[in-house]
């Protein structure tokens, strides 16, 4: 498994901090905060100045990738017009030390920190942002791709729509139910943009970091419930991306342009897919305006965050989408983890990756990213979730590996 990529996930806006320094430009985010406990991701893991620091914990670890997200406010303060040198220098470095430590990086130009100025305009919204998407997206490659060698254009499409615009759990905090659909198409569009751009420029390979999860029927009667979610969250994302069609019962929601999908269907090296848990549904009731109601799935154990651990589900998922798209490229996981409370022998996080890399390993993939190297501000949560392999002390940014670091090294070690 020499060429297998063990890596670990982090984002931009979760770790960087450092929110009005070197230029950044204020995100979606940033005005969506404070969330949980009044709290904000001004200064996060402050990985913006103590990037040396987490190479060198990764270098410790042992992994041979490393999966960030470059800060379009960073590159665009405004999301379009000139670039901010100091954003790009920024990620320079970070590649340039990666790449001397014998990481790979893996870059992800959007990490859900869509430039508050072109929200104003709509955001995703607005089938302009693509085109704008694009010309951010060039302005990356063309900096990094001398060293880059994966890129992935958008991280979880299906939380920017459902979360974000759909119901408003996530910035921008919109409610607009199945009035959030068009945010779906505009942004495979802007994948698809950004994928030529990619090529153009020089990009060897280029994927998805898609968020997938087997929609399960509560009961007999629940089958189309469950095929109604699935669609919304899994191959209104997959099937453009994959095969060039979206799935009919939503193709006639979205705002589908002449060659569209042409633009969208761009052949991919590698499929990534963020796997956390299965989701349960049910034939809504009486009054609701979607076509399923959510369903608890209790007979498991759960993480901190409540979500049940089932690493089968992963194994499921994929063998989903190969049978739907027998064609399926290679296939990373390219993000894998869980919250536990606070604390640094942390038995529970071992034994759940250990069942999701047993599962990955079932399913035949390429690549496992474990979400997350660092302790880190977990969106509408705030810093009550802790996922990393690395505990942070938010007080002092000091960094203490944990058991599973440990535990992590020596799986990549074959030990």
């Amino acid at each position: 498994m020499s060429d297998f990529l063990w890596g670990v996930s982090t984002s931009a806006f979760q770790i960087e901090g450092a929110f009005d320094a070197g230029g950044r430009g204020p995100s979606v985010w940033d005005e969506f905060t404070p969330v949980h406990e009044n709290q904000n991701a001004s200064v996060a893991c402050d990985h913006y100045h103590r990037w040396r620091e987490d190479v060198a914990l990764m270098t410790q670890l042992g992994v041979n990738a490393y999966r960030f997200s470059v800060a379009w406010p960073r590159i665009q303060p405004s999301g379009k017009g000139p670039v901010n040198a100091e954003g790009l220098d920024f990620y320079d470095r970070l590649v340039d030390a990666l790449v001397d430590a014998g990481i790979a990086p893996v870059v992800t130009l959007y990490h859900w920190d869509t430039p508050l100025a072109l929200e104003a305009e709509g955001g995703w919204l607005n089938r302009d942002i693509a085109d704008r998407f694009a010309d951010y997206a060039a302005l990356v490659v063309e900096r990094l791709a001398d060293r880059v060698k994966l890129w992935i254009p958008i991280n979880e499409p299906a939380m920017v729509t459902l979360q974000g615009y759909a119901i408003g759990e996530h910035a921008p905090g919109k409610t607009l139910l199945f009035d959030a659909l068009p945010t779906a198409h505009h942004l495979n569009l802007a994948h698809g943009r950004a994928v030529e751009v990619l090529r153009s420029s020089g990009a060897q390979a280029v994927g998805t970091a898609n968020n997938h999860t087997p929609a399960w029927p509560a009961g007999p009667n629940d089958v189309a419930a469950a095929e109604a979610y699935g669609e919304i969250h899994n191959w209104i994302y997959a099937d453009p991306v994959l095969s060039g069609r979206y799935p009919d019962a939503v193709a006639e929601l979205l705002p589908i342009a002449d060659g569209d999908l042409a633009t969208i269907h761009q052949p991919l090296d590698f499929y990534g897919v963020n796997y956390y848990n299965p989701t349960r549904l049910r034939a809504p009731s009486e009054g609701n305006p979607l076509p399923f109601e959510l369903v608890e799935i209790d007979e498991y154990e759960r993480t901190g965050f409540g979500w049940p651990i089932v690493p089968a589900g992963l194994t499921e998922m994929i063998n989903a989408l190969r049978e739907r798209h027998p064609d399926l490229p290679p296939v990373h996981v390219t993000e894998s983890g869980c919250s536990f409370p606070a604390g640094l022998q942390d038995a529970e996080r071992i034994s759940y990756l250990d069942g999701h890399l047993q599962a990955a390993r079932a399913a035949g993939v390429s690549g496992y990213f474990v979400w997350s190297l660092l302790d880190n501000f977990e969106w509408e949560a705030g810093y009550s979730q802790r996922f990393g392999l690395v505990e942070v002390d938010y007080d002092t940014q000091v960094r203490t590996p944990r058991d599973s670091f440990h535990w992590y090294r020596g799986v990549i070690r074959g030990e």
